[in-house]
């Protein structure tokens, strides 16, 4: 059943309220820097790149924690619906680009993630008017792939022989398919609700039929006990 927002719901769109699934989302943004930092410093330094991939890894669960919080305590906003997705896409995307910096990854490869990734962020934005689109599950496991593939990557594990670089590359490619085909998903989901909202007359909030990090279901924003996100 497709919601329609309520009087006065363009200004809360992007509200923010000071909750934990929020607060590990700017923790995840602020890990951002300091994973690049350290992944620069010493690229081919085995014992920095574990300190990388650890800080990456931290950073990572951040996002599991905050999408579980979120709907197990009904602290679901709008704001956690589009940057908990920016949070991620800064993490991942700085890590590839690192990852191509040091020629470990081809730029072609790097370059088509992040024009898919940053395009359907920008369209996300370009149609609050007509509501909020929240990330779907395809979307979630071409997340939780590519962070397996760039954990893989960032071990930098030489002595583990061609076994690890077969794995590695595999998850990679898989992640690089996914993240094409969830990105067409996306826009079909555009369509859909420029379409409902154009017919409903105003924004509206379709089904989170897929679920994602912190969009969750029968949720409201804070301060207003009637208006469902999803």
């Amino acid at each position: 059943m497709t919601h329609v927002d309520g009087p006065g719901s363009g200004g809360r769109t992007l509200g923010f309220s000071w909750n934990v699934p929020n607060a590990l989302t700017l923790l995840r943004m602020v890990l951002v820097p300091v994973f690049v930092a350290v992944f620069l410093l010493h690229p081919h330094d085995q014992g920095w790149r574990l300190v990388a991939t650890a800080v990456f890894v931290i950073a990572i669960l951040t996002d599991s924690a905050d999408g579980y919080i979120a709907r197990r305590y009904d602290l679901v906003t709008n704001f956690g619906k589009i940057w908990d997705s920016i949070a991620d896409k800064l993490l991942t995307g700085m890590a590839f680009i690192g990852l191509s910096i040091v020629g470990e990854l081809p730029w072609w490869m790097t370059i088509i993630i992040l024009v898919r990734e940053w395009g359907i962020t920008a369209l996300r934005f370009a149609i609050l008017k007509y509501g909020v689109m929240a990330a779907n599950r395809g979307g979630k496991l071409k997340t939780l792939i590519q962070s397996f593939a760039l954990i893989a990557f960032l071990l930098w594990l030489p002595g583990f022989g061609v076994w690890f670089e077969v794995v590695k590359w595999a998850l990679m490619w898989i992640a690089f398919v996914l993240t094409v085909v969830t990105g067409l998903d996306y826009l079909v989901e555009a369509r859909k609700l420029r379409a409902a909202s154009l017919a409903a007359g105003g924004p509206v909030t379709l089904p989170d039929a897929h679920g994602s990090g912190q969009a969750g279901s029968a949720a409201t924003e804070p301060g207003d006990g009637t208006q469902p996100l999803s």
